[in-house]
């Protein structure tokens, strides 16, 4: 195992974490941005299995939020605002009258305090970073550590850890888009993914909840037991998938937190990788809304190129009942934890 750093795009530090079964990370100080994640295929080909751009000074407007911690809220407050302790706070509208992804000035555009570690099984990144009351709108001076963790077992474990001083809204997650083809030579339509969720959340033509939860049966939602290739929806006709584009762009609720929650394999690869969360739910992003706008390390960004499973609570749990709460007491803390597991399929 080994950490080595470079100095990138002139000013920030890039991380590269490598274990001893040929998997590595690489991470940036600004925004914590998982920038590549090389993973061996069934032919011991080790390929990159997330987007990043070519020219690191993209990272700085990073529109999709490649690769960056989310926060203090991610996903849509409906209205950009919310109710806290009988106070209204307003914040940035950056998606139409919406506010996504803790603002136009969220953590994913600041520099983090980095620390490299290792132990006798792991090597990881400690990123700090404390978030002071009014910053983006939000009550609070919010401490904060996400650590980064690889170890042999070919698992990266991504684990957060906050505390404020105020009673605030919180909920972090990570916007990697993966595509386990490798290197981005296919979109994400043949790859097959289950999830541990018997509802969703019902969208709006704003993509914000409207409340109303839908059961997954006989839905293109459905990726219980066997799962479901991603096409499935991208093709479908179901108004649900349509209005997000014709994709994903939904909360799922998990039903349980003993196993894996979601696992997504690429045939072709024969990659597979499990997400196993502490999280109620997430959010999965099938990146319907891509453009051809910008150059990747791979070639030029498209349509159905990745996919986010973005674990957390819910922001529509400002607005409606039954949704995981993403409402955090003073002093409370706050820990969470993501685990991405890789390996081959048998």
């Amino acid at each position: 195992m080994r950490i080595t750093t470079k100095v990138t795009n002139g000013k920030w530090k890039e991380y590269t974490l490598s274990n001893n079964s040929g998997i590595s990370l690489n991470v940036l100080n600004y925004g914590g941005i998982i920038t590549k994640i090389m993973v061996p295929d069934q032919k011991e080909n080790i390929e990159n299995v997330v987007l990043g751009y070519q020219d690191y000074r993209d990272y700085e407007s990073n529109p999709h939020y490649f690769g960056a911690i989310i926060g203090r809220v991610a996903g849509r407050i409906q209205g950009a605002s919310f109710k806290v302790e009988n106070r209204t706070y307003p914040l940035a509208a950056n998606n139409g009258k919406n506010h996504l992804h803790g603002g136009p000035n969220g953590f994913h555009h600041v520099i983090w305090d980095t620390v490299p570690f290792q132990t006798k099984d792991a090597i990881g990144l400690k990123l700090t970073y404390k978030s002071v009351d009014g910053e983006a709108g939000y009550p609070g001076n919010l401490d904060m550590m996400i650590t980064y963790t690889l170890n042999n077992k070919n698992q990266l474990s991504l684990d957060y850890a906050a505390t404020c001083d105020q009673t605030t809204p919180l909920t972090l997650t990570n916007h990697s888009y993966f595509n386990l083809s490798g290197n981005l030579k296919n979109t994400i339509q043949d790859h097959h993914v289950t999830i541990a969720s018997s509802r969703f959340a019902e969208l709006n033509e704003e993509l914000i909840p409207t409340g109303k939860l839908v059961d997954v049966d006989e839905t293109p939602f459905d990726f219980r037991n066997s799962g479901l290739v991603l096409g499935t929806g991208f093709n479908s006709t179901f108004m649900q998938n349509r209005i997000v584009g014709n994709g994903y762009d939904h909360y799922f609720f998990f039903d349980n937190k003993i196993e894996a929650v979601a696992t997504i394999e690429d045939p072709i690869s024969g990659r597979v990788m499990s997400v196993k969360t502490d999280q109620p739910g997430m959010v999965m992003y099938t990146s319907n809304a891509m453009d051809t706008e910008w150059t990747l390390r791979e070639g030029p960004t498209r349509k159905y190129l990745g996919i986010c499973f973005e674990t957390q609570a819910a922001p529509a749990s400002l607005h409606h009942q039954g949704f995981p709460s993403v409402i955090v007491q003073a002093g409370e803390k706050y820990e969470k934890q993501t685990v991405f597991s890789f390996k081959l399929k048998h």
